[in-house]
């Protein structure tokens, strides 16, 4: 892994620098980047992994930070945080829709073991994760599977491995749970690599 390069695609979210923070500690260089950055600047730099962070908008909102969808088709592996979560889902064809009962912080949420990041051995089916949002996925989009939910939210998290698209609602940054989190930030970057 060294030698890469992931990109943290800013969207307004407070645990930016956390984010990058983690990444490095994966030992993996990582810069914090506006979410406005050419496509064509983003494919120049090769990045191994591109990360969104989460943000205080609704992606409903046609104010809102956007990202063109050709992102998702260049091959790279995506992983969205939160509002980079909720985005994955809206620009690709999912629901996003306020919650009927906003969550923040530690919320019990259930994992899907056979999901490609929820793998680590340590990490129990049920625990804690880390959440702060008002609006949540209620349907993901066609090709995905939810691989993690709480008792307020369907889609705790998703993926599409044939499309190296990963996706979280929860803060793995921020979230005293299992393993520090670390683990997910770990696996994110390890699927970088092409190891499964």
């Amino acid at each position: 892994m060294k030698n890469q390069l992931v990109l943290v695609l800013d969207f307004g979210g407070q645990y930016n620098q956390l984010i990058a923070r983690r990444v490095r500690e994966c030992g993996v260089y990582c810069e914090v980047i506006r979410y406005t950055t050419p496509l064509k600047e983003i494919a120049a730099r090769k990045p191994a992994g591109i990360i969104f962070t989460g943000g205080p908008n609704s992606v409903y909102d046609e104010k809102s930070p956007h990202i063109s969808k050709e992102i998702f088709e260049m091959g790279i592996p995506i992983l969205g945080i939160c509002y980079g979560c909720q985005l994955m889902a809206y620009t690709l064809g999912g629901t996003v829709t306020t919650c009927t009962t906003s969550e923040y912080g530690k919320t019990e949420t259930i994992y899907d073991k056979s999901s490609a990041l929820f793998q680590n051995e340590e990490l129990p089916a049920q625990a804690i994760s880390w959440m702060s949002h008002t609006d949540y996925i209620s349907q993901a989009p066609e090709g995905f599977t939810v691989t993690a939910h709480t008792e307020n939210c369907p889609v705790a998290a998703m993926e599409c491995p044939e499309r190296k698209l990963y996706a979280v609602q929860f803060h793995p940054e921020a979230c005293p749970g299992p393993l520090d989190s670390g683990y997910l930030f770990d696996r994110f970057l390890e699927m970088m690599g092409g190891n499964k």
